[in-house]
């Protein structure tokens, strides 16, 4: 307690017991006076004591406030005028009224009438926002900045070395890579001793030097998987660079007449090096179901990045693991008491071939099944094969709409997704949500949108469509199906439009798949006349055409007309054509759907790469076969996104 207040609580006491005492010496002068004026004398005299110590306890008290009251001003106006926090008060016009000695210091001039952008040209924007807190750059030092709009107050405080110090922490974050080389045990299988040797020798060296020059610490795990650590500072330097070993490696190897490729998957933005192992690991396997010869960068967020994926992928799936996939398969429709097989939105001939094929492995395995169309979201070439199917009752009972699909299913219910892997592309997300158990089949290079917890995974980007895939499983099915002429029709139509008559992304397995068909009674005539198309759908794939021009050396760019929708078919084929075309290497053609969105489907001869294009606009695909579709956007508006990629991705070196 201070002494002045210790001081008033005594006085208190002494009133009362001043008080007390008076009344004692009243009673006593009653009964014996002369003691009574005795007492009272006495009482007088106590009197002026208590009199006297409240004057000099009140002249105490004063002069101990004024003291205070000097110190507390004059450590304010030390504070104002000597601290290192810079105050500022401006008017209603963005000028400065007044300011501590701090700021007029820091900018080595008298700063009152000046508009407070003099600090810095955003200064203006956060104030006219009324941002309360925000950082800016003055006189190359970073200040932390307190805004009081009400006030007209700034309050600056310099947080450079507290940047310094989080840069620096952000430079030197942990980052692990997985390196593995793609095809190594297929190019070197029944290699001699000595050339493997070679061979390897050619990618140590390239990864060694590699890591001389960028600082990085790399280690072999095995014939062909490397684990490299590093830290942020040179994985940007790296993205700068856009990961020229994955070049290096690619050409140091085929001068040797063998083309080895590198995968790297990298963990980052995380500290814990469980976990960065866990995210290295999972960018690996999706630059893997990629197609390989990619850079794959994931954070925490589950934010991923890509570099590479300039070369076609290499056709490396095998046999056997078609045949355990098939058996797989298989037990997962024997434990299941319905298999419900969907594709993507919109389908084409892949799609529903696909489909039809994984009815018909239900049907080998003594369950029911049934693809989910919704028939109203078709085209004109699934349109015809819709037709024909519903020529034959026992097939057509088996298409069910989403509404249907949702009712039907239980928790025994099997889902297999063909021809994406995405849940925002499927004919019924909902229903996705629902199963508890997913088996996905696709062809496509994975993306970074995927189905969760699939029990069952089976992505080839080498192969040339799902129909090819579900083929194979056909074939490897312990109870052989009996397919007729219309299943083995769509699904070799699937394969015939998906390759443009076996002409792209056709390999020896394509062959293999579409010679079982036809001896399965595939018929190619009537696949002839499902892709028919008719005049009309010709007459606008030919004005897509004319309308083309040439962009940036090669890209051939169309744009529909804005007032006539077109379907995704439509605008696929005419982007093919495109790529017929002399000098051209590369298509784009832009239209709007019936759905008012806008699409862009893109194809090449595998000089550019226009899925990376593509997953710039949000897109996916192939490397010579992408697209994707835009909301609440113009033609024009997408017109100008693409050529912005475009020049976006040669500018990074990818064309290159």
């Amino acid at each position: 307690m201070p002494k002045y207040l210790l001081k008033k609580w005594h006085g208190y006491h002494v009133i009362a017991l001043f008080s007390i005492a008076v009344l004692f010496n009243g009673i006593l002068t009653y009964y014996q006076w002369q003691l009574g004026v005795l007492g009272f004398a006495c009482l007088g005299g106590v009197l002026f004591l208590m009199i006297r110590a409240r004057i000099q306890f009140e002249k105490e008290l004063s002069e101990y406030i004024s003291t205070l009251t000097y110190r507390v001003n004059k450590a304010g106006e030390e504070a104002v005028t000597n601290l290192p926090i810079g105050i500022l008060l401006y008017n209603e016009e963005r000028h400065i009224q007044w300011t501590n000695p701090y700021l007029s210091q820091l900018m080595e001039q008298d700063l009152v009438g000046s508009p407070i952008s003099v600090f810095s040209r955003d200064l203006i924007n956060e104030v006219n926002d009324e941002k309360k807190l925000f950082l800016a750059e003055i006189n190359a030092h970073n200040y932390r900045i307190f805004h009081e709009p009400d006030e007209r107050l700034l309050y600056f405080i310099n947080v450079t070395e507290e940047q310094e110090f989080k840069e620096l922490f952000e430079k030197e974050k942990t980052i692990l890579a997985h390196i593995y080389l793609d095809n190594y045990d297929e190019v070197t299988q029944g290699m001699e001793d000595q050339v493997r040797s070679k061979l390897l020798t050619h990618v140590t060296d390239a990864l060694n030097n590699w890591s001389r020059e960028n600082d990085i610490f790399v280690k072999r795990t095995s014939s062909d998987r490397f684990i490299a650590v590093f830290n942020e500072e040179t994985l940007q330097d790296l993205e700068e660079n856009r990961f020229t070993i994955l070049d290096e490696i690619r050409e140091n190897t085929g001068k040797e007449k063998v083309s080895l490729t590198l995968s790297i998957g990298i963990g980052s933005g995380q500290s814990s090096l469980r976990e960065l192992g866990s995210l290295a690991q999972s960018s690996l396997d999706l630059a893997l179901g990629r197609g390989g010869d990619q850079v794959a960068i994931k954070e925490k967020n589950g934010k991923v990045r890509f570099y590479g994926g300039k070369s076609n992928a290499m056709e490396k799936r095998t046999r056997v693991r078609a045949r355990v996939i098939s058996h797989a398969i298989r037990d997962f429709v024997v434990e299941s008491d319905k298999v419900f097989v969907m594709g993507h939105k919109n389908p084409d001939m892949d799609s529903i071939g696909a489909a039809i094929g994984m009815l018909k492995i239900a049907e080998a395995n003594g369950k029911d099944g049934f693809v989910v169309l919704n028939p109203d979201e078709v085209n004109q070439s699934v349109h015809k094969l819709l037709e024909e199917i519903e020529k034959h009752d026992d097939l057509w009972a088996q298409f069910i709409t989403p509404e249907e699909a949702r009712e039907e299913a239980t928790d025994d219910s099997l889902l297999v997704v063909v021809d994406t892997h995405k849940p925002s592309l499927v004919m019924e997300p909902k229903l996705v949500d629902k199963m508890d158990r997913t088996i996905v089949i696709d062809h496509h290079r994975r993306g970074e949108d995927f189905i969760d917890d699939a029990v069952l995974v089976y992505m080839e980007p080498y192969a040339s469509s799902t129909a090819e895939l579900v083929t194979e499983l056909l074939e490897y099915q312990p109870s052989q199906p009996d397919l007729d002429v219309l299943e083995s029709t769509a699904l070799l139509a699937g394969i015939i439009v998906d390759t443009k008559s076996f002409a792209i992304r056709t390999g020896a397995r394509t062959f293999d798949a579409a010679s079982y068909l036809r001896s399965n009674g595939a018929d190619t005539t009537l696949v002839q006349k499902l892709l028919k198309e008719d005049l009309e759908q010709y007459v606008k794939r030919s004005k897509l055409v004319e309308n083309a021009y040439i962009y940036s050396g090669g890209m051939a760019i169309s744009k529909g007309d804005p007032d006539e929708p077109y379907n995704q078919v439509l605008i696929a084929q005419a982007a093919d054509t495109l790529l017929t075309m002399n000098d051209v290497v590369a298509s784009f053609v832009i239209s709007e759907l019936s759905d008012g969105r806008i699409s862009i489907s893109a194809r090449s001869l595998g000089e550019v790469n226009v899925q990376v294009i593509m997953e710039m606009l949000d897109g996916g695909g192939h490397l010579t076969n992408a697209a994707t579709q835009l909301k609440d956007s113009t033609i024009e508006e997408a017109e100008e996104k693409l050529k912005e990629k475009i020049d976006e991705y040669f500018k990074g070196g990818q064309g290159t």
